[in-house]
């Protein structure tokens, strides 16, 4: 792995463990006040059909998404993959029980620059120009919700995209 890609790999990830914390940690404080619900989907594939902003815990693997502005979020916009969009998430893992521990997340997260960035993309993470993004538990949803849930989510830094980005190859 030569340096550029490295300091790209730790400059994304580390500014979304950053997002990533800040997101799941407000979607507590957001669901005990009653936030968002969840988007119009498709009865059979499950996909979004109509613009909604949702509560981060009904995210889902497929969902469009508009970039979040700061680290304290409870709700995201989520969009049909065919409108403009700058995010989509691709995988998601559950992380194995026991005490929480970030150390141990930190490495788990690197799953989504692996084979499931492969796979969905059609080229490894390290020969692409996209790039990775996460959203991990945190200690209070880990410890009060149970949650044990990663999501990985690509992105263009480009910009905004137009359908999905499975298969892009790039």
């Amino acid at each position: 792995m030569n340096e550029r890609t490295v300091l790209r790999r730790l400059a994304v990830l580390g500014s979304a463990a950053v997002l990533a914390v800040g997101l799941s940690g407000c979607s507590l404080l957001s669901s005990a006040l009653g936030g968002g619900g969840d988007a119009p989907r498709d009865d059979k594939s499950g996909k979004v059909t109509q613009s909604s902003n949702v509560d981060i815990f009904n995210l889902k693997v497929g969902d469009c998404k508009l970039k979040d502005s700061g680290t304290q979020i409870s709700e995201t916009d989520v969009v049909p993959c065919d409108k403009p969009h700058d995010e989509e998430v691709y995988y998601e893992f559950k992380l194995a029980d026991g005490e929480y521990d970030s150390s141990v997340i930190d490495t788990e997260v690197n799953k989504c620059a692996e084979d499931a960035f492969t796979s969905f993309i059609g080229v490894a993470y390290d020969a692409s120009s996209l790039d990775v993004s996460y959203m991990t538990p945190t200690k209070d949803t880990w410890e009060k919700m149970n949650d044990r849930l990663v999501q990985c989510i690509v992105s263009d830094p480009a910009g905004q995209t137009i359908g999905s980005l499975k298969g892009a190859a790039r």
